[in-house]
């Protein structure tokens, strides 16, 4: 029987969304997001195993205690729940727990990425290439402000994953803003508007030191590296990293830097969700992936 972790290869269409949603109400059942609910049916093939997290890594267990910023599709906050609440995938299902993230891109003098692979105590996209960096913003004064509070969300994650440390907020560019959503397997996924961040550290002055509770194997690739990399079948790419690949990554690269921020995109949210295939898992359970 097919499992939803097929669901990490698949990807939908985009659209900018600047049409009125219904706001979310507040936790502990925040709803939104998605155009349908979960019935009992559709509860097949989706596990509570992961609600037991003895088998995991400790300090991943100790970090799905933090508390996200739950947000509606226009991404204004609507209260808070814990990481393991947020990506447990029964409960993304219900059209709930949509809350703030954000990807790093950190690029070298050379014009190279910096890419990590995620360690294998990650309990969601263990092993996976993706982005510089990827995480979320917590609750507190500090990182719920608006883009300002997500640059410091993203300097304190690279110093704690890839102990780097020496970055500066105001060389950070926010670019846009993307809606996705992906499972990792029948336990996990992700569901997050996503803030996408560019830092070029043109003087080779940032340590990279990864922490391998956190990162098991980084490289920097050119946009011809990358290009074929992604061709290679079976390679095990995170999904928001591949749809920022697909959708705009290799254009942004080609930018003047001081053109790649612009008002619009800055304003927009990116909706990358396939609803079609989102709604079909929910009528078939996810028997027919």
């Amino acid at each position: 029987m097919a499992t939803l972790r097929n669901l990490s290869r698949r990807f939908g269409h985009y659209c900018p969304i600047n049409h009125l949603v219904p706001r979310l109400n507040p936790p502990p059942r925040p709803r939104a997001a998605f155009p349908f609910s979960l019935s009992s049916r559709a509860m097949v093939g989706i596990t509570d195993r992961g609600e037991d997290l003895s088998k995991y890594d400790e300090e991943q267990v100790r970090l799905m205690e933090e508390r996200c910023i739950l947000v509606d599709r226009l991404d204004r906050p609507q209260g808070y729940a814990t990481k393991k609440q947020c990506h447990l995938l029964k409960n993304i299902m219900t059209g709930s727990y949509l809350h703030r993230a954000f990807s790093v891109f950190l690029f070298d003098g050379e014009g190279r990425l910096l890419l990590q692979q995620r360690s294998r105590e990650k309990i969601t996209f263990p092993e996976y290439w993706t982005n510089t960096c990827c995480s979320h913003p917590l609750e507190g004064p500090v990182e719920e402000a608006g883009t300002n509070g997500v640059i410091k969300a993203a300097v304190r994650k690279l110093e704690h994953e890839l102990g780097i440390t020496g970055m500066k907020a105001s060389k950070f560019q926010y670019l846009t803003r993307i809606h996705y959503m992906a499972p990792s397997d029948d336990t996990w996924a992700e569901h997050e508007v996503d803030y996408i961040l560019f830092y070029h550290d043109d003087e080779g002055e940032l340590p990279i030191k990864p922490v391998p509770n956190e990162v098991m194997n980084h490289k920097w690739v050119s946009q011809d590296e990358l290009r074929h990399w992604l061709q290679v079948p079976d390679q095990a790419f995170t999904p928001w990293f591949k749809l920022i690949c697909e959708k705009f990554l290799f254009s942004w690269w080609n930018k003047d830097r001081a053109s790649l921020m612009s008002e619009k995109e800055q304003s927009t949210i990116y909706d990358l969700v396939d609803k079609d295939w989102w709604a079909k898992v929910v009528r078939d359970g996810g028997q027919k992936i």
